[in-house]
């Protein structure tokens, strides 16, 4: 009798074991009915599309495309309806909303219903998730049973703002990573990846009425080797940037993934590559600066001048040309008040402007900005420090000295971007620093990261909750130089950051996260991701483009 249990226990066991590794959609959705049975695919299946949506019909071939790669099938896109096969079906009226879709897995066929191209987009991550392992691949694997589990699925993002920060300024990235990156933000449903272009250490895009940006402005004569407390360098030029052609490329791949970009120009501190370029803009014009080679904060900071806003306002024209997204991002943070405490003409500009102190003088140079940026119809976003000295009235605030930034600006009905670094800063360590490759410090394991709640709902009305528009995960590269090491730092815990943005908060449970996610590494593996706790992938190497100088 006790074997006969025993034996029971586990079988029931590993039964819920296969259920998790069964349906182990990232991020889980927000309903998930398990069925039984399984629909087979066939070597010819046959993928129909609702006529009139030429947009749902690429999507449709985006599925086929991977099937066909992975599995050396031939699937066929018609348009029209089907009893069988893989249907796309658009829906009528509100319910799933922009983002939302239906998923019906049967023994006979697969329903993906969704109202807007964006939801049959996602509906189709989660189907790719739903089959073997290998069906992404990037050729042909044999011996794979192609099936799907039977399910029904409704599903919909919890925020709508759902972001991966990646910061080229200190490394840059290059351009084929980052499409590889923008494929993974797709498949774990995030929608923005907002670009750090421009450091104290290096500007990386090219801006055609300011040449002298990437000429000079791009290179830094060395780089910090270990941590910057050792003052030890390696005495090799570095730099890079992205040519327009680069970022309109980017641009249009990232459109096709539905993941907006949006591009982040740092003012007025993170500077000292304009002011190497362009001394004129900062304190002194007779100055020469270099790039700056230590990482941290500099008091080599942009001055309230006319020419210094024409120059910006130049740049942004630019930048607003080759991005398309609502939001331009425009820094705002640690921006050190030395160099203007010291001036006489900042001084007297704060007598004429009425400005009690530095603080202020940033919001006044903030709200100039806004006020540019607002009458092309855009919007900024900036770092929490734009609250200091009063905010400006469009901006957007991202939260990243933890959350109390957030909560007063949702407090004054301003929109806000939870991004802590308590939980949101993927450059901690994720595990003991004695064990791990050098790290800018602090400690963000999996399950911290995981047990975020951005909604802050205990300190704010259920208006004012409204104005959390979702979140946002940050990766600062200091001490993260190739896209290997980007990614190990990177995954799992951005999953983790998508499940919070995606999934509905009493839906979500870190043990079955876990679950999930071995089942996910194995996709992660065909993939050639480097995440934590992969075997080093030593194939994964990318050609650095001839604007690249240490390379």
């Amino acid at each position: 009798m006790k074997n006969l249990l025993t034996c029971l226990f586990a079988t029931l066991l590993a039964v819920q074991v296969y259920a998790q590794a069964t349906y182990a959609i990232l991020p889980k959705p927000a309903r998930l009915d398990e069925r039984s049975g399984m629909y087979k695919i066939p070597s010819n299946v046959t993928i129909s599309v609702t006529a009139g949506n030429p947009e749902v019909r690429q999507i449709a071939q985006l599925l086929a495309d991977q099937l066909a790669k992975s599995s050396g099938y031939t699937p066929t896109v018609s348009t029209g309806k089907s009893g069988k096969g893989i249907s796309f079906v658009t829906a009528k009226g509100p319910a799933l909303g922009e983002e939302g879709y239906k998923l019906t897995v049967s023994p006979k066929q697969v329903i993906i219903t969704a109202e807007q191209p964006k939801g049959f987009f996602y509906g189709v991550q989660s189907l790719l998730q739903l089959m073997p392992a290998a069906v992404f691949s990037p050729s042909k694997v044999d011996g794979v049973t192609w099936s799907i589990p039977a399910c029904e699925i409704a599903d919909q993002p919890r925020y709508a703002y759902r972001g991966s920060m990646l910061d080229a300024g200190r490394y840059f990235m290059p351009v084929p990573f980052i499409k590889k990156y923008i494929d993974l933000l797709a498949l774990h449903k995030l929608n923005t990846f907002h670009w750090h272009l421009t450091e104290d250490q290096g500007w990386r895009i090219e801006i055609k009425k300011y040449p002298k940006l990437t000429q000079i402005g791009s290179i830094r004569a060395k780089s910090t080797v270990g941590h910057y407390r050792d003052n030890t360098y390696d005495n090799k030029p570095y730099g890079g940037f992205y040519t327009q052609d680069d970022i309109r490329d980017i641009v249009k791949y990232a459109q096709s993934r539905y993941v907006t970009v949006i591009p982040e120009i740092e003012m007025p501190g993170h500077s000292v590559a304009v002011l190497a370029a362009y001394p004129e803009f900062g304190a002194n014009p007779d100055r020469m600066l270099p790039v700056a080679t230590q990482w941290g904060v500099h008091d080599k900071v942009l001055f309230p001048r006319e020419e210094t806003f024409k120059f910006l306002e130049d740049v942004l024209t630019e930048v607003m040309d080759l991005f398309p997204s609502q939001y331009i991002h425009i820094g705002g943070d640690e921006c050190p008040k030395i160099e203007w405490k010291q001036s006489k003409f900042c001084q007297d500009l704060m007598k004429k402007e009425g400005l009690k102190d530095e603080h202020e003088l940033q919001s006044y140079f903030i709200r100039r900005i806004d006020k540019f940026v607002t009458s092309k119809g855009r919007r900024i976003i900036g770092w929490d420090e734009i609250l200091e000295g009063g905010l400006s009235p469009n901006a957007t605030v991202m939260s990243w000295r933890g959350v109390n930034g957030g909560i007063a600006a949702a407090r004054e009905n301003h929109d806000v971007i939870m991004t802590p670094n308590t939980y949101c800063y993927l450059d901690y360590y994720q595990a003991d620093p004695k064990t791990q490759p050098v790290a800018i410090g602090g400690l963000l394991t999996l399950d911290k990261v995981y047990s975020f709640n951005p909604s802050v709902s205990d300190s704010l009305t259920a208006e004012q909750s409204k104005h959390v528009l979702g979140v946002q995960a940050n990766t600062w590269t200091e001490y993260i130089s190739t896209p290997e090491y980007y990614e190990y730092m990177t995954f799992p815990r951005l999953i983790a950051v998508a499940e919070t943005a995606w999934t509905p908060r009493d839906g979500k449970n870190f043990d079955d996260f876990k679950k999930r996610l071995d089942t996910h590494n194995k996709r992660l593996d065909y993939l050639k991701v480097n995440y934590f706790g992969a075997p080093i992938n030593n194939s994964f190497q990318y050609q650095w483009p001839k604007n690249v100088a240490g390379k």
